[in-house]
């Protein structure tokens, strides 16, 4: 989402670098184009204002202009205020208190709170809540259907509810359930329109009024840009809203939503939706997301995917298979279902401190996770005894993989070439100091000074 953002920014920061000495005008230089930066990524007028005001304040200081690496000292100061901007802190959300906690979802159709309540649901879950998912949109017959469908494929409880019931009276009942069946976290979808009416805001004052939520969170399309923070703030001024639930972060939005938010309604951004999957919700770090608007990566979130998705058993069982030369088809597959789980693959790029930068990765094509879904089905298409000896794979073996697969004999036959070259690549690093094998490689001596 902010590429292009990151991409404006690295270079006024390389012109920073390069000066030996900053002058209050070289800095004046550099702040004008961070405010065109900024302003092209749809921020707030008044917000990116307020921020580059603040930055120069900061910056034509005596620590910065005499500082033995100005240039740093800028980056610096702008990263402190952008992590600022962002909200300063990781909000958590309020699951203290009183019991059963509700969480109440608002904002317009199309924003994805059927989906996210799901999400959260599911996160929740993962650390040990007992979420209970009350549909309460009476209006869009298939969000109850989605709803229950949704929660069905993660396991967790979903109210019963008919578009003939009155969403406060669905409320109601679903704490009396939630009670009855031990739940601790209420999480409900309110209805929502195409735009603002007084109806829809009325309905959700009743039930806030009536369920008393502890968290009453805003779903916004991060992709709609300024018009999400304008509708953000409308909705806080009637609604009293406690947080924002940014979606569609892993689109080509310029990304001003996510840096106005804030400012603009004084309410934290407690998570962002990062893709499709019910894994894709992401508790919100305002320091990570500006390092990664910064090319400074985010390695603390990449590992944290990792570890979410890697099984230690599995993980120690495949080391072994490696150091004894059986790493096979159904083990590379294994491992893309892993990738996949983390996110799309140019999400766990951007991660990466300093990838963007080399020279290589700036002229590649951006990653088609499209390609791990074809490797996989390719992969699915062979029988057991084809995944665990690849070199049996003849070319009427290949036709009918293509076949199965709905993809071509050159498709199948790139994958056999990247398996066997990673295969190569393993037996290369078991023959080097602190390699999978864990040994030295012994060398040979030059031929007149063999004994």
């Amino acid at each position: 989402m902010f590429e292009n953002l990151t991409e404006k920014l690295e270079k006024v920061f390389k012109n920073l670098r390069g000066y030996g000495k900053l002058t209050p005008e070289n800095i004046e230089a550099a702040l004008r184009e961070v405010r065109l930066a900024l302003l092209e990524a749809d921020v707030n007028y008044n917000v990116v204002k307020e921020f580059i005001n603040s930055i120069s304040e900061r910056a034509v200081g005596q620590e910065v202009l005499e500082s033995l690496s100005p240039g740093q000292q800028v980056i610096k100061i702008v990263h402190q205020e952008l992590v600022e901007l962002l909200g300063g802190q990781t909000e958590v959300l309020k699951l203290d208190g009183k019991q059963p906690v509700v969480i109440m979802l608002a904002g317009l159709q199309g924003s994805g709170k059927t989906t996210t309540a799901a999400k959260l649901a599911k996160l929740l879950k993962s650390k040990g809540r007992r979420p209970y998912l009350i549909p309460a949109d009476v209006y869009r017959p298939a969000a109850i259907d989605q709803l229950k469908v949704l929660g069905e494929s993660i396991g967790v409880d979903v109210h019963p509810s008919e578009t003939s019931q009155n969403p406060v009276n669905i409320c109601r009942n679903a704490m009396i359930a939630a009670d009855e069946k031990n739940l601790d976290t209420l999480i409900i979808d309110t209805a929502g329109r195409l735009h603002i009416d007084q109806e829809l805001m009325e309905e959700l004052r009743k039930i806030k009024i009536q369920i008393e939520p502890a968290e009453i969170l805003f779903v916004a399309d991060a992709m709609t840009g300024q018009d999400a923070v304008t509708v953000a703030e409308k909705f806080r001024n009637d609604l009293d809203l406690t947080g924002v639930v940014l979606t569609k972060m892993e689109g080509d939005a310029r990304g001003g939503a996510a840096l106005s938010i804030k400012k603009v309604t004084g309410r934290p951004i407690k998570f962002v939706g990062v893709g499709e999957g019910m894994d894709a919700l992401d508790i919100f770090h305002p320091d990570r997301l500006a390092s990664r608007i910064l090319g400074m990566g985010d390695v603390l979130s990449l590992i944290e995917k990792a570890e979410a998705v890697v099984d230690k058993k599995k993980a120690e069982k495949l080391a072994k298979k490696i150091k004894k030369s059986q790493f096979s088809l159904e083990d590379f597959r294994d491992q893309i279902r892993q990738i996949k789980k983390m996110g799309s693959l140019e999400q766990i790029m951007g991660m990466v401190p300093g990838l963007n930068k080399m020279k290589q990765m700036q002229n590649m094509p951006k990653p088609d996770d499209r390609e791990l879904v074809r490797t996989e089905a390719i992969i699915n298409s062979m029988t057991s005894v084809e995944r665990r000896n690849y070199q049996i794979l003849n070319a009427s073996r290949r036709q009918r993989i293509a076949n199965g697969s709905g993809t071509s004999v050159q498709d199948v036959n790139r994958v056999i070439k990247s398996y066997s070259q990673m295969l190569k690549m393993m037996k290369k690093m078991k023959g080097f100091p602190g390699g999978m094998a864990g040994g030295k490689k012994k060398r040979k001596l030059p031929k007149g000074l063999r004994r």
